[in-house]
């Protein structure tokens, strides 16, 4: 999958087209992404032992067919892969032709 935890997309199909959100979680099994603030659905949970009842909205994995990266301009775009001298595959832009940054990803501590 071409897209990394991170990166800032923007959904282009569906309920939620035209918003922006950064991926959370990618599921390649699956062939989805978590995009945050998009694809929201009500989750509800029953009461029990003591604790109310509650509604909560839960982001739901999508495809990433669905979204499409946003480059240095702001713009959609799609990525593609070029191959330097020595060897090593880097992300870029197609419509630019520019690198892709590296997602600022935050780490877990134990």
């Amino acid at each position: 999958m071409k897209f990394k935890v991170g990166d800032t997309v923007l959904v282009t199909a569906g309920k939620d087209k035209g918003k922006q959100g950064n991926i959370t979680k990618i599921l390649p099994a699956a062939d989805r992404v978590v995009v945050s603030g998009a694809n929201l659905y009500t989750k509800h949970i029953k009461p029990q032992q003591g604790r109310s009842g509650d509604k909560i909205r839960v982001e739901r994995a999508m495809s990433p067919a669905k979204i499409a990266i946003i480059n240095d301009a702001g713009k959609a775009d799609r990525i593609g892969y070029a191959v330097a001298k020595n060897g090593e595959k880097n992300r870029v832009f197609k419509k630019t032709g520019s690198p892709v940054p590296e997602p600022k990803t935050e780490q877990k501590t134990k």
